[in-house]
Formats: C-alpha cells, sequence, structure tokens
C-alpha cells in the first residue's frame, strides 16, 4: 500500500469517524459513538504512515486530518445555518446527524490531536530505541493513545452531565479490539513498497 493512498484512507477514516460518531451503538454491553470502529482503524493506520514516513510525516498527516476535521465542522454549521427550500422536509434530521454541538466538536479534536502526537511519539520511540516485533509497537501505542482519547474525549464532552467511565472503558475496550484486529494490516503494508 502506497503512502498516498495510506494518508488518504486516515483523513477518510477521521472525517468518516466524526459523521457516524453520532449515533451511539451497544455492542456486547458496551456502549460507544457509532464511529468507534473506523476511528480505532486510525491508530494503526497512523502507525503505519509513521513507519513509511517517519515521525515528522506522520505528525502532517495528522494536522493535515485536523483541518478537514474543523473544514467538516465549519462548513456543516454554515450549510445547517442556509434556508431549505421549502420541499426539504429533512432539516431537523439533518441538523440531528451533522449538527454537532460545539463542546463535543472541541472535545472530539481536543482528543484527536492528543492521542494521534502521542501514538506517533511512542511508535516512533518504541521503533527507534526499543525494537522489536512492528506488532508489538502497534499494540503498545494504540494502548495508551486510544486510552488517552477515550479518556479525554468523554471527560471534555460528557463531563459533569452523565456517568462517564462506561463510556471510556466501553470506547477503550472497542478501539482495542479494532487495533489487535487490524495489526495484520500493518505486515501488508509493509510487503507492498511504493512506487
Amino acid at each position: 500500500m502506497g503512502s498516498t493512498l495510506l494518508v488518504a484512507l486516515y483523513v477518510a477514516c477521521e472525517l468518516t469517524a466524526n459523521v457516524t460518531a453520532t449515533k451511539p451503538i451497544t455492542l456486547l454491553g458496551l456502549t460507544a459513538p457509532g464511529g468507534v470502529f473506523i476511528y480505532a482503524l486510525t491508530f494503526t493506520l497512523i502507525d503505519l504512515i509513521n513507519h513509511r514516513l517517519g515521525r515528522s510525516g506522520a505528525r502532517r498527516v495528522v494536522f493535515a486530518a485536523f483541518l478537514a476535521n474543523i473544514l467538516l465542522a465549519l462548513y456543516t454549521a454554515l450549510i445547517i445555518r442556509f434556508p431549505s427550500p421549502a420541499w426539504f422536509g429533512a432539516q431537523d434530521a439533518f441538523e440531528t446527524v451533522l449538527g454537532s454541538t460545539p463542546r463535543i466538536v472541541a472535545a472530539s479534536l481536543a482528543a484527536y490531536l492528543a492521542s494521534s502526537l502521542i501514538d506517533i511519539e511512542i511508535f516512533a520511540f518504541w521503533k527507534e530505541r526499543v525494537g522489536g516485533p512492528p506488532w508489538a509497537r502497534v499494540l503498545i501505542s494504540n494502548a495508551v493513545s486510544t486510552l488517552v482519547d477515550s479518556a479525554l474525549f468523554v471527560l471534555l464532552a460528557f463531563g459533569g452531565s452523565m456517568p462517564v467511565m462506561p463510556l471510556i472503558l466501553g470506547q477503550y475496550a472497542l478501539k482495542m479490539a479494532v487495533t489487535v484486529v487490524s495489526v495484520p494490516l500493518i505486515y501488508a503494508a509493509r510487503v507492498s513498497k511504493d512506487p
């Protein structure tokens, strides 16, 4: 898998996760935002990008995706405020799905930026200083970064308004399950070479 494809897939997963996050899901007794599965995949993807482009390249990709998420949030807010033609009967549904509150958007962006940068540093440190198999770097960096992401997002978005521990634990467990399943991606991407 080429670097350009990895970057495009990473940004697409980030945006898709934010659009689908407004619907909560329950799986195996755990509750999490609907975007949890595809968002969890982004941690393995950024590890692949880190492997290909290095620490500074991975940081640039994270900041690019951060800007893409801000663009999505701002443009969606703008379109929601534009008047609709009389025949459009889905304004309320459109607002419900795409009109996240500013607190949710801010929590999502803060958690994303902090956890992604932490993931990059841990992965790079493990690769440069510790060594070992690639699957270990992925699991270790993702174990820390997904915990930071889950805790920071839930605390900033919902702290004070509902019990947060079940949400943090549910998100973390589901994200780590996706991480474990996605580990073979690092080997598939290593086999293919950039053009």
